[in-house]
């Protein structure tokens, strides 16, 4: 005769709450995605609105506008008073477009239109053991720019909060290794005037790069420098040299023979600012890093968030020294290292 199972009374108040709201997270997101795109944020900088007064601000159909307006407000991104719609204090500052230094709709882009779709390869990648679209991650030079621009919106905080932290006047000449389209050099240069700067990128993004600075004020100050940092000789004669966002493409092989090669080509007391994701010990902390570990499977196929402990002994073993760990604001933070 069967028995029935013996239920623990405990479980009786464990609900699957939690479980259901990270199962919707692809809905919240692909919702924020395309209130970017479709100007919402933009459209309620004139003030609140209702669903009719945005739409006639936006030319959409208002049914399908209050579907995403409503679910912004449920999000917390949007309040809804009276039936009006506004923009948060967020909303308003990093999704609207008021303020460049803030603006976060190239990421929502970049997130959207190249990010989301590929995600959808994660569970092959998992299985497989790398990633698996290969050369395929970029399909044009139009969706490479999408991005840079991107990577660039998002990575402004961390850029702005390095000159700030960090006191670059110790130095005269910087260089950024795979360094994007130069936020992190731009944001060295608004504050300080004196320092000889220098981008180390791949040909197609450095042309990006070349594209932005032609005929302002970056251009006279950053040199662009056509190279790939893993097979290329590394410019030498800088006493700082700046790798951001780049640890988490790579394998740890390569990350430790990337060390290396930039200790050779460096004297002693030179430094080496490492600006990345990093994970806590246990690599549960911070959040954004642990699953963004994805994101890095599915693109470069060997890539992953380390941990700080990792990139410490990486540095140790190549002949640096570790000296700090600073945050950086959000999930990004700066390790500062030593040639010794």
């Amino acid at each position: 005769m069967q028995t029935a199972p013996v239920k623990d009374a405990a479980s009786a108040d464990v609900v699957p709450d939690p479980i259901l709201q990270i199962a919707s997270g692809f809905m919240a997101a692909k919702m924020l995605f395309v209130a970017t795109e479709v100007g919402v944020f933009e459209g309620l900088t004139g003030g609140p609105a209702t669903e009719k007064e945005l739409a006639n601000r936006l030319a959409l159909p208002p049914s399908t506008l209050r579907i995403l307006c409503d679910a912004m407000a449920a999000l917390g991104i949007l309040t809804q008073t009276g039936g009006r719609y506004a923009n948060t204090p967020a909303a308003a500052k990093y999704l609207s477009g008021v303020d460049p230094a803030t603006d976060l709709r190239p990421f929502m882009r970049m997130r959207n239109r190249f990010s989301y779709p590929r995600w959808q390869t994660l569970e092959d990648a998992v299985r497989s053991g790398h990633g698996v679209l290969g050369s395929r991650v970029f399909a044009d030079s139009a969706e490479q720019r999408l991005h840079a621009e991107g990577v660039e919106g998002f990575t402004k905080q961390a850029a702005r909060a390095l000159t700030t932290s960090y006191d670059f006047s110790i130095h005269k000449r910087a260089i950024d290794l795979g360094g994007g389209i130069g936020i992190f050099l731009t944001s060295i240069a608004d504050k300080y005037a004196d320092i000889d700067l220098a981008l180390f990128e791949l040909p197609a993004v450095s042309a990006l790069a070349r594209s932005r600075f032609a005929g302002g004020p970056y251009e006279p100050r950053i040199r662009v420098i056509d190279g790939d940092f893993l097979h290329d000789p590394i410019p030498d004669g800088y006493d700082v040299v700046i790798l951001a966002n780049v640890l988490h493409v790579l394998p740890e092989q390569a990350n430790r023979q990337l060390m290396r090669r930039i200790r050779e080509g460096a004297e002693v007391g030179a430094r080496l600012l490492l600006v990345d994701f990093f994970l806590n010990e246990d690599r549960t902390h911070p959040l954004f890093a642990a699953l963004m570990s994805g994101e890095f499977l599915i693109f470069d196929g060997d890539g992953r968030s380390y941990s700080e402990a990792e990139c410490r002994t990486w540095l140790s073993d190549t002949g640096w020294k570790p000296l700090e760990h600073r945050p950086l604001g959000g999930p990004s933070s700066l390790l500062v290292a030593e040639a010794v």
